[in-house]
């Protein structure tokens, strides 16, 4: 997999170079500080780029607490090759530009060739070619659409053959017919859509509605009445953000639950069930790799340390839980590599055998294409507020982001959305 360079006049690359070199100056070992002890030690910056303003602030928070406590973890078991690990944060404020303008200052003005960041894949796609450009690291927690495979992103959420496509067949093999596909009107809802359409069709099922919703949209009336008027018998929801707090209540207001109008979401998480409530949304279904009942002794230590950190009321999640093993997958590359240098890095990655044994079970960076080997769980939300597995796959499934191995995907001709 071929990385880009910079591209330009000579003086964008001269810019460009000095850029580099300040940033492998800055990774390729510590930067001395004095202890409390008077000792000297190294410290290792990251950056570490999420909402923490606008509508997608309500998810990305967990994904910022599971990345810090897995950074106080490693630095209080010894650090990273040494050094301690001290982060940055920048708050990405729900919207792709910013995104893009904060992890430029990362790389170029900080001179931090690693972060952790992004949700939407609207803000994925607006940094892309900025840690292309400066040959700096990206690990992106959150399950997403696919089609994308970067040399300067590691994909730690689901690839689509990992969540989108087997929630599918989940719904046609309990027996559902009818699909309305409700989304929020950008990248990943409109690609995991085009997905599902074609995965229905080759079914021999039909999708009876199809509706986008702006992100910041909390008006669903309009929309409710095309799901009556509709009479599907099941809802495919790839809202995002505060959107799923007003469609589920405005649902919820005219005493719609589960036996009326299923639904199997994408982006409900325990902390999205947490604030729309148990209530509403019980016996819903959703589909992870993760989830806070994971049964795993992993997990049930990373659940007891979240929460000792947190607060007791806290809620774990798959993107908290993906964003935790991203630092940790991380730290096994810098090992191997033996280098905090994003190129030394990148060559241990994509060597194909970084593993970690995550609280979701084992999970394993595919070198040719940066994404993880992972489960697949089918959850459904009970009374209390957590989700339980309905259905679990034996063992991790390879990750297919361009879903190259399934007839139906290739015949359709699934393009990625830009």
């Amino acid at each position: 997999m071929r990385r880009k360079t910079m591209t330009g006049n000579l003086l964008a690359k001269a810019v460009a170079l000095m850029a580099s070199v300040a940033m492998a100056v800055t990774v390729s070992g510590c930067a001395s500080i004095s202890s409390t002890s008077g000792e000297a030690e190294g410290t290792i910056k990251v950056g570490l780029l999420h909402s923490m303003t606008g509508s997608m602030a309500i998810s990305e928070q967990a994904v910022l607490d599971a990345e810090k406590l897995a950074i106080s973890e490693i630095n209080a078991s010894g650090g990273v090759l040494g050094c301690q690990v001290a982060y940055q944060e920048e708050d990405g404020a729900s919207d792709p530009a910013t995104f893009a303008t904060k992890a430029e200052k990362l790389i170029d003005q900080d001179g931090i060739s690693t972060v952790f960041g992004c949700w939407t894949s609207s803000s994925r796609k607006a940094v892309k070619s900025i840690f292309e450009d400066y040959d700096a690291l990206l690990f992106y927690p959150v399950q997403y659409e696919g089609m994308e495979a970067s040399g300067n992103i590691v994909y730690t959420g689901a690839a689509p053959n990992q969540q989108i496509v087997p929630a599918v067949e989940y719904l046609i093999d309990q027996g559902y017919t009818k699909f309305f596909l409700l989304g929020s009107d950008y990248v990943f809802p409109r690609t995991a859509n085009m997905i599902i359409n074609a995965q229905v069709k080759a079914a021999g099922l039909e999708v009876v509605g199809e509706e986008y919703a702006d992100m910041t949209q909390t008006d669903f009336a309009a929309i409710i009445a095309k799901i009556e008027e509709a009479q599907p018998d099941v809802i495919v929801n790839t809202l995002n953000g505060t959107g799923n707090v007003s469609f589920f209540k405005q649902m919820a207001e005219k005493n719609y639950t589960s036996d009326t109008y299923m639904t199997m979401s994408f982006s409900i998480a325990e902390e999205e069930v947490s604030t729309i409530g148990a209530d509403i949304l019980k016996g819903h279904m959703v589909s992870w790799n993760y989830y806070q009942t994971t049964d795993t002794p992993e997990n049930e230590a990373f659940v007891s340390a979240y929460k000792k950190a947190y607060g007791d009321t806290r809620v774990t999640s798959d993107p908290a839980e993906a964003a935790y093993d991203a630092v940790y997958l991380w730290k096994a590359a810098c090992e191997k590599a033996g280098s905090f240098e994003v190129d030394k890095v990148i060559a241990a990655i994509e060597s194909g055998d970084i593993s970690y044994k995550a609280p979701e079970g084992t999970v394993t960076i595919t070198g040719s294409n940066h994404h993880l080997a992972k489960p697949v769980r089918i959850g459904a939300v009970g009374e209390d507020g957590l989700i339980y597995e309905v259905y679990a796959t034996d063992s991790p499934v390879e990750p297919d982001p361009y879903l190259e191995t399934y007839d139906w995907a290739v015949s359709a001709g699934i393009k990625p959305l830009e």
